[in-house]
């Protein structure tokens, strides 16, 4: 049995009811395109592989990558990718279409890789993730509560975010010093999404009015939009960032872009 690797933030799952929740929650179909985020043992890996016969997984830790390939010989084909998925282009790996992403991901570089596969989105059909509870918490949130943020917006603008169960540190080895949970993240459509050109604009918003989340939009935003063009958004300066919806941004960033 291998022995987790601090490195690499790893913490198995082994918990096999939680593992048949998530599994339930997925809903893999024979023909599904799967692909798992950091394998580990494969206690997601091979339940998946069983119901959807096929499945792509990418795993930086080499040491892992033999006995998963053995483990996965009596229940599907496994095809492994030895990659930092930091580094793994999506759209290429979808072929012009989409697939369906699954991972128990380490929690030190999470956010990382939730825009990491927000840039590749149009080749994502659902995202199901295991994470901090507190990351959930605030990929969820709703405007006016202390935990929405720049994670909040960003996310809600690209995806359907939905909360869908806990999980206790004990139902992974070793444990975890935070509780965790799994979300389902589905791409919104592209008529819904802002365009690719935006997003810049968009994230220097963002970034600029949580930054200074205390004081008031126009002051946070004062290097970039003045109160008049706050107001022309239909935006009261004297607002602060948490207190806006994400469509909001979107109009401050228009504003920008002018």
């Amino acid at each position: 049995m291998p022995r987790p690797k601090k490195h690499y933030g790893q913490h198995f799952l082994h918990e096999r009811g939680i593992v048949e929740r998530i599994v339930a929650a997925v809903a893999p179909q024979p023909g599904d395109r799967l692909v798992e985020i950091g394998p580990g043992e494969g206690a997601l890996t091979l339940p998946l592989l069983d119901a959807a016969g096929k499945l792509t997984a990418i795993e930086l830790d080499a040491d892992l990558l033999e006995p998963l390939r053995h483990a996965a010989r009596a229940h599907g084909e496994l095809t492994l990718i030895h990659a930092d998925v930091l580094e793994t282009d999506f759209t290429a790996l979808a072929g012009g279409g989409q697939f369906r992403l699954v991972g128990n991901l380490p929690y030190y570089v999470s956010s990382p890789i939730l825009f990491h596969c927000l840039q590749h989105a149009h080749a994502i059909a659902d995202m199901h993730f295991m994470l901090q509870r507190e990351v959930v918490d605030r990929m969820a949130a709703a405007p006016g509560g202390k935990v929405y943020g720049r994670l909040s917006v960003m996310l809600q603008l690209a995806c359907k975010v939905e909360p869908l169960l806990r999980v206790p540190a004990g139902a992974f080895r070793p444990p975890p010093q935070v509780e965790s949970a799994v979300v389902r993240l589905i791409p919104r459509a592209p008529s819904q999404m802002p365009d690719a050109e935006a997003m810049p604009a968009i994230e220097a918003v963002v970034r600029a009015a949580f930054g200074k989340r205390r004081k008031t939009l126009s002051n946070a935003l004062s290097g970039l939009l003045d109160a008049d063009a706050i107001r022309a958004a239909g935006i009261d300066p004297r607002a602060r960032a948490e207190t806006l919806a994400p469509q909001q941004y979107v109009a401050l960033a228009r504003g920008l872009a002018r």
